[in-house]
């Protein structure tokens, strides 16, 4: 069935005889090889399935490839996939430095390990540990700073008050200080949904 549209008429008479002409070169060519124009019609459709399929699942790909990385559920929700440790991890821009964190709701504070803020750029000299912070190893001290831009997903926060921690940490942690700036979060399968 054509469509009413006379300039969408035009585009699909053009792209028919587009094809025609493709075909009819494509069967000059292997006019006395059928055998293996069929080989290689195979290996293109091959070709344009797969492509086709990677892109259907390219959320899922790339949850798999680059594990942290905050898959867009609809315009006001991510999810992060549980890693194989059973934590949640997020890969967050931080003043344009992409920083791993692991989800942490038992955490107080969004805080940054000292070799993390180094990487942002923070002044370590200037720093004063002064903020006592209790965790299972004992108290430690913090100090706070204010991060100028912290992106995760689509969603962008600026002046978001973070701590670095005076103590080793192996990776910094994403806090209730700032989970509590979606407006809901929630654990679903393997998924952690975050919403604003």
């Amino acid at each position: 069935m054509l469509p009413d549209d006379p300039d969408a008429q035009a585009r699909l008479f053009y792209l028919a005889l587009l094809g025609m002409a493709l075909a009819g070169g494509v069967f000059y060519n292997y006019r006395d090889r059928l055998g293996t124009a069929a080989q290689h019609a195979a290996i293109w459709v091959l070709i344009f399935l797969g492509v086709t399929i990677a892109y259907g699942f390219k959320d899922q790909l790339a949850s798999q490839l680059y594990p942290g990385t905050a898959q867009p559920v609809d315009e006001r929700t991510i999810a992060l996939r549980r890693a194989d440790d059973g934590h949640f991890y997020a890969r967050v821009r931080v003043n344009g430095a992409e920083i791993r964190f692991m989800v942490d709701t038992g955490a107080t504070n969004l805080v940054l390990s000292q070799q993390d803020a180094r990487r942002i750029g923070l002044a370590m000299d200037n720093l004063n540990y002064v903020l006592p912070v209790s965790t299972a190893n004992g108290t430690v001290y913090g100090a706070g700073v204010v991060l100028e831009r912290v992106k995760l997903g689509g969603f962008v926060d600026t002046d978001v008050r973070a701590m670095v921690n005076g103590g080793r940490m192996s990776v910094s942690l994403l806090g209730m200080s700032y989970l509590d700036r979606f407006r809901r979060f929630s654990v679903e399968g393997d998924r952690l949904l975050l919403s604003r």
